[in-house]
């Protein structure tokens, strides 16, 4: 049995990735309603927004979902960490900081812990922490990224080759094809959140979701690179906005409040895109209609195993060298 599976009690090794402060019960019950495993992130919300996601999402489904808490983006981890025990939360993911010191406390009340990691070192050091799951998350992918910019191509390879644990997939996934690739690459699942943006199960302006629809090879921006703070985002006026303010020397302190979780909660929910900022993925040039998160799931699975299948016939036709 695949070990993603196995290990967070789920039917397609496919999980949501943190969303913070858009995250939604609704579609995080859609994913784990569809198999997969659906994410509550905490973002920059307040224990009390945090909580009212997570009495909604029980009432949805009890079926098993994640909580990810992004360690030095929230100003309240210790309540997270507690909020996660208080409703029985199966799985915790750890992004956006070391989580060593973190992973005991959730194994001691039986939670599996997911580690995103941007590169074999910090993997290893989760792995020997106790994680029971690691993400390698390319720099294809959407939102805060690490300023290491591995792809995930590169990435997940060296990750199979160092860590005993799974390891899952994120950045630049969504179709059978990327998962299919994602498992010759030695991930046992994968990590997708444009892709899942884009969906019937979404509750995001449709601004949002027809910027991701008309998205190109070349339809998201790295901004943040002058200040230290990587992040990807789709191309917009706002996000021209933000690259001009970095070619002026833009103040760290002013970029923070261009890029802060208000901004994007402007972009996403509210639709007003000269306004805020949308994450996006690299992914978003792929996605070209708008399925239900079940639909999704059943269609990359299908077509992972035919992708699969078809390039095996393909390698048997090759015929070894002559070197006689």
């Amino acid at each position: 049995m695949n070990r993603i599976c196995e290990t967070l009690s789920i039917n397609y090794p496919i999980i949501q990735g943190g969303m913070g402060n858009i995250s939604s019960s609704e579609l995080a019950s859609a994913v784990s309603k569809a198999g997969g495993l659906g994410t509550i992130g905490t973002g920059t919300m307040s224990p009390d927004e945090v909580e009212k996601l997570l009495v909604d999402i029980k009432m949805l489904t009890s079926l098993p979902f994640a909580v990810n808490i992004p360690i030095t983006v929230t100003p309240y981890f210790k309540e997270m960490c507690e909020l996660v025990v208080k409703h029985d939360v199966k799985v915790v993911s750890l992004s956006a900081g070391n989580p060593s010191p973190h992973i005991s406390f959730f194994k001691e009340h039986g939670i599996k812990v997911i580690c995103v990691t941007a590169s074999v070192k910090h993997a290893m050091k989760a792995e020997n922490a106790g994680a029971d799951i690691i993400v390698g998350e390319g720099f294809e992918a959407a939102g805060i990224n690490s300023s290491l910019e591995l792809t995930t191509l590169t990435l997940i390879p060296q990750l199979k080759a160092s860590v005993s644990i799974p390891v899952i997939a994120a950045g630049g996934v969504g179709d059978g094809k990327g998962l299919a690739a994602a498992f010759v690459l030695g991930a046992e699942g994968v990590q997708m959140g444009t892709r899942l943006v884009a969906t019937k199960d979404s509750p995001y302006h449709s601004n949002y979701l027809d910027q991701i629809l008309q998205s190109k090879d070349t339809g998201t921006v790295i901004v943040g690179r002058s200040v230290g703070k990587v992040r990807r985002i789709l191309k917009t006026s706002y996000s021209s906005m933000i690259e001009e303010a970095e070619r002026n020397g833009v103040h760290p302190n002013d970029f923070a409040k261009m890029t802060a979780e208000d901004k994007h909660i402007i972009g996403a929910v509210e639709g007003r895109l000269e306004e805020g900022f949308i994450n996006g993925g690299q992914v978003s040039g792929l996605i070209n209609s708008l399925p239900t998160v079940e639909e999704l799931f059943v269609t990359m699975i299908r077509e992972a195993s035919e992708t699969l299948n078809d390039q095996s016939l393909q390698f048997n036709k090759f015929k070894q060298p002559n070197n006689g």
